[in-house]
């Protein structure tokens, strides 16, 4: 039998004087930063798990008929505490942790498992639920009502709470092997990218521009090493090196240093990935699915691997017939620069040769348009575009910070009331995790007279660095990268749902508010708004807007082939429906290169050993999602073009009220609801 811990915390028992447990008594609400240590965490979860726990139980234990207040709406506000210490903890692990973050991490994941396991496997509880859910449409129950009834009922249902106590036992188990074993994975990357480093002399920069060299001494500089130049595995350094670096020797060094990672030695994370679907798999069976892929598609917009399939293949066909073109206007460059006859165009040659053939085609380069990009200004680009098409206004405030390089602004409505807090944590260091994402340290939601309490968002990226003589300029590929996780933002900020577990959307819509976003961020004339020299303050000059808008499309059949690459190596591993031990390396090239005749030329975005989005990440089964939601960003932003005024107030409004939602209803209704068709 899973029992609830029987050690429970009243309100007055609580260690007021842990910050993390004490009422935040800061401007908005934030996290006290300035008084969160890492030694309060391991107290607070313990703590708020007992708080969890007594609410749970006064639920099993009343007396009363199961009603839609004493038991739906219950559960639904229950563990406020123990989700806002989560919120903190989980955002600092990706974008602020050390050794020791990491050991409380790999300790309390698995408990944190299992205490969800208790509540979702206890039998009292969920026979409260299923009362109320066999009954649910013979009530008075109002249409969200009924829909966060269905949503927990489901929920319990996908968690076990229909198993005998041998399998519920089982599940646990499953669960909290896998909550370490996430937290394994994903610490490996971690070490492996900051373990990486390829220090050159000035003999070696031969082809760099003087901002990429000038950003790497600095580097160097910062390690010990002035008068070296150092490049790491962090985006913002690896990627301008394979796009400008004449050294064919040292891009292969550099870009077999980024692929190869945890795939040998300390850091090696194949076994972990064997271990991760041996479980994932067992856990789909015991919960009645053929496969892991199937368990998780269907609850999401596809309903199934084989509707993710048929969209990935379709598209899988002419982005390598795209891709296979731009190869080849690539080799001809390749061939008369280098003459060793048996040399063939490799994967470390891609960035190099494609820059090339850019400017040959376009006249154009990120020389040319990054100086346009400062930082700062690409910010106030996306805070323009909200303010253009919902009226919004960002205000720089002074709050508890976690970092000394985070930023923080309010959010005001366009009736000048609070919306929320977004914070801005922009560039790359040893304690935070590769790539890009948005986050809330406090989700939206309503207190107990309905009033909305706002939500504390962050944007973490990692994006180029500034130097002694330059601010951070950033590529069109990271601007694009700003506006869409400032769409993630808008998503978090503009949810009004009036229950927590109304919440959340499906995982294949999670990408269009952010998607959408990059529609706009080239725009002439949003351009013309932020894009500013930062040395003499011109306007990016018409001329150069209109190479943009001619070179959108370029080199797209290989930045569709590597990510839907990515993709379905995901739904391949996780549509397994028999496990057997593999070897990752064989499995991942005979699903890409002999089953689908990828080109050799191209590595997927993420190979295995590194994939965390889908093994220490929210995306197992389902990198997918954005490209299914690219189809439906595609087509909302078109509902702009088609009003004649992209920036049109009115389908903004019915876009902030599909934002708004969450899940109230399911996502399609949703998208069909704002744009009048499927």
């Amino acid at each position: 039998m899973v029992a609830l811990s029987t050690t429970f915390c009243s309100q007055k028992s609580i260690d007021k004087s842990n910050p993390l447990l004490a009422e935040w008594d800061t401007p908005y609400g934030v996290p006290p930063f300035d008084l969160i240590q890492t030694k309060h965490y391991e107290p607070a979860f313990k703590q708020a798990m007992s708080l969890h726990n007594a609410e749970i139980e006064a639920i099993v234990d009343c007396s009363e008929e199961p009603t839609f207040a004493n038991t739906i709406a219950a559960f639904d506000a229950s563990g406020e505490k123990l989700s806002a210490i989560s919120n903190v903890f989980s955002m600092m692990c990706a974008a602020l942790t050390d050794k020791d973050m990491q050991e409380i991490e790999e300790e309390m994941m698995p408990r944190l498992s299992a205490h969800y396991d208790a509540i979702y496997m206890n039998e009292g509880l969920f026979k409260r639920i299923k009362t109320i859910y066999d009954k649910r449409n013979s009530t008075d129950l109002d249409e969200y009502q009924i829909r966060l009834v269905e949503k927990i009922y489901t929920d319990f249902m996908r968690s076990g709470a229909l198993l005998n106590e041998e399998q519920k036992e089982r599940l646990q188990e499953i669960n909290e092997e896998l909550s370490v074993l996430s937290v394994r994975f994903g610490n490996n990357i971690l070490a492996a990218n900051n373990e990486f480093t390829l220090v050159l002399e000035e003999s070696d920069i031969a082809g760099l521009p003087k901002s990429v060299s000038k950003a790497a001494a600095e580097k160097a500089k910062e390690l010990g090493k002035e008068g070296k130049y150092i490049f790491t595995l962090h985006k913002p350094s690896l990627l301008p090196f394979l796009t400008y670096s004449t050294r064919r020797d040292l891009r292969e060094q550099l870009y077999k240093g980024y692929i190869n990672r945890c795939n040998t030695g300390e850091y090696d994370n194949k076994d972990i990935i064997n271990q991760i679907m041996k479980l994932r798999t067992e856990r789909a069976h015991l919960l009645g699915y053929k496969s892991y892929a199937h368990y998780v598609t269907s609850e999401e917009m596809s309903g199934s691997p084989e509707a993710t399939y048929a969209l990935m293949n379709d598209i899988w066909t002419p982005a390598l017939a795209k891709a296979n073109e731009e190869l080849e206007e690539m080799k001809q460059l390749f061939r008369r620069e280098v003459k060793e006859s048996d040399a063939r165009f490799e994967s470390w040659d891609w960035w190099y040769y494609a820059e090339k053939v850019r400017k040959q085609k376009y006249s154009l380069n990120e020389e040319m348009t990054s100086p346009y990009f400062a930082l700062d200004n690409v910010r106030q680009g996306a805070f323009n575009l909200a303010n253009r098409l919902y009226g919004l206004t960002f205000r720089p405030v002074i709050i508890p910070i976690y970092h000394e390089e985070v930023s923080a602004y309010e959010v005001l409505d366009n009736d000048g009331s609070h919306l929320g807090i977004l914070y801005f944590d922009f560039h790359p260091r040893a304690s935070k995790s590769q790539g890009a994402w948005c986050g809330y340290f406090r989700t939206p939601s309503h207190d107990k007279e309905g009033k909305r309490i706002a939500p504390v968002v962050s944007i973490v990226c990692n994006f180029t660095r500034p130097t002694e003589s330059a601010p951070a300029l950033l590529s069109i590929d990271e601007v694009l990268t700003l506006f869409h996780e400032f769409g993630h933002a808008l998503h978090f900020l503009f949810s009004d749902v009036p229950y927590n577990g109304l919440l959340d959307v499906e995982g294949d819509f999670v990408e269009l508010p952010s998607q959408i976003m990059e529609n706009w961020a080239l725009q002439p004339e949003l351009l013309k708004t932020y894009a500013v020299h930062y040395n003499n303050q011109q306007v990016i000059p018409a001329t150069l807007v209109e190479k943009i808008e001619r070179s959108k499309h370029f080199n797209q059949g290989f930045a569709t082939t590597e990510l839907l690459a990515a993709a379905l190596v995901d739904m391949d591993i996780h549509s397994i429906e028999k496990y057997e031990e593999m070897d990752i390396n064989t499995f991942e090239y005979d699903a890409l290169y002999e089953k689908r005749k990828m080109l050799s030329e191209i590595e997927p975005r993420y190979h295995l050993p590194y994939f965390a989005h889908i093994f220490s990440g929210g995306y197992s089964a389902g990198y997918y999602f954005y490209i299914w939601a690219e189809v439906l960003d595609k087509d909302a932003f078109e509902a702009f073009a088609e009003t004649g005024d992209i920036f049109n107030r009115k389908t903004a409004q019915r876009l902030r009220e599909l934002l708004s939602s969450g899940g109230k209803r399911d996502g399609m209704t949703l998208y069909r609801e704002f744009r009048g068709a499927e």
